[in-house]
């Protein structure tokens, strides 16, 4: 089952630019560009401060996707 991510939509939505995100979460602008288009999932550890860092719920900002069956 893929994770997906809405960190992207959320953080142009508050108006945060990817390098001020990156800076915060002490990772690369490079690490984020990755996450933000799903080539990378966050260690755990990131993806708690992600969610820490927007103070939302983590299935608002992480999904879980459901595979299809044949």
């Amino acid at each position: 089952m893929p994770v997906k991510n809405n960190i992207k939509e959320i953080r142009k939505q508050k108006g945060i630019k990817q390098l001020q995100l990156a800076e915060e979460l002490q990772v690369t602008r490079q690490t984020m560009t990755a996450i933000e288009n799903n080539k990378y999932n966050p260690s755990l550890e990131l993806a708690l401060k992600i969610v820490k860092y927007f103070e939302l719920p983590i299935d608002d900002i992480f999904i879980l996707e459901e595979e299809e069956k044949s």
